[in-house]
This record gives C-alpha cells, sequence and structure tokens, in this order.
C-alpha cells in the first residue's frame, strides 16, 4: 500500500522581545506615535502601506506587521492574510493603519468599507479591533476611534 504524501504545515511566532515590559497601548495618540516612529519616511509619502499593530490581553504590542504596500491612492488588504497573521502570532487586539500620502486625514468610502470587513471578521475571531488610524507624511493623523466610526 502507497502512502500519499502530503506537505506538512507548521505554525510558530518567535517573540523576541517580551511583551511582559513593554507599555500598552491606551489611545490613538501612543498607536500613531509607535506607528509613525516604525514607518519607512523615505516612501511615507511615496505610497499607501498598510500596516496592524499586534496586541495581547493586556494591549501591549506583540509587534508592527506591514502587510501590504500599494500605490499612490491604495492598497490591497487581503482579510485572509491579515487574519493569518492575527491568529498566527495569538494576538486578540489589534490596531490597523495605513498612510495618506496625499496628506489627506479624511477617510475614504473604500477606508470606511474596509474598516467594518476587518471587525466583522475579526467579531468571529473574538479579536478585538481597537482603531483604525490613517497618518500622513507630517504625521499628523485620524482615528476612526476618537471619531466614533468603529
Amino acid at each position: 500500500m502507497n502512502k500519499v504524501k502530503i506537505n506538512e504545515i507548521r505554525i510558530s511566532y518567535i517573540e523576541r522581545n517580551t511583551t511582559l515590559n513593554s507599555k500598552a497601548i491606551t489611545g490613538s495618540v501612543e498607536a500613531r506615535n509607535l506607528l509613525f516612529d516604525n514607518w519607512d519616511k523615505n516612501t511615507i509619502a511615496l505610497h499607501e502601506t498598510f500596516k496592524v499593530l499586534l496586541l495581547n490581553n493586556s494591549n501591549k504590542v506583540k509587534g508592527v506587521y506591514e502587510l501590504s504596500n500599494g500605490g499612490i491612492t491604495g492598497t490591497l488588504v487581503d482579510i485572509c492574510i491579515l487574519f493569518a497573521i492575527v491568529l498566527k502570532s495569538l494576538s486578540v487586539g489589534i490596531i490597523v493603519a495605513h498612510n495618506h500620502p496625499s496628506g489627506s486625514l479624511k477617510a475614504s468610502e473604500a477606508d470606511i468599507q474596509l474598516t467594518q470587513k476587518i471587525k466583522t471578521a475579526a467579531t468571529l475571531l473574538d479579536v478585538k479591533v481597537l482603531d483604525h488610524v490613517i497618518i500622513s507624511p507630517s504625521g499628523q493623523f485620524y482615528s476612526f476611534a476618537d471619531n466614533n466610526m468603529l
């Protein structure tokens, strides 16, 4: 009898810096500061990038993951990949973010729809979406949570 060979799937998360000593994110300003400090200043005015802050149950940052890079006016966000990263890192909360190279802080209809789609998927997985932050090249930002858009 011949055995059928299949691929083995391994899932791992390696914590290089313990989250136990990190500061908890308690608001949009802290999230913006952490995100902006970890944004490539050479490209923030050139193209859109979408990132996710991965949080533990105490809202301490486990890591920042750059999900996609796009064009001047948009970037593609694959919900399946987003939640594969969230689940792989065993995160229970997230803050999503993207930049607007134009400097506009107005949330587009696509931004609003994407946020709702992420929230719907997160609810099914018991993951909290704490905010969606839009960052301009100058560092100004718009918070969906602060503006009651979540």
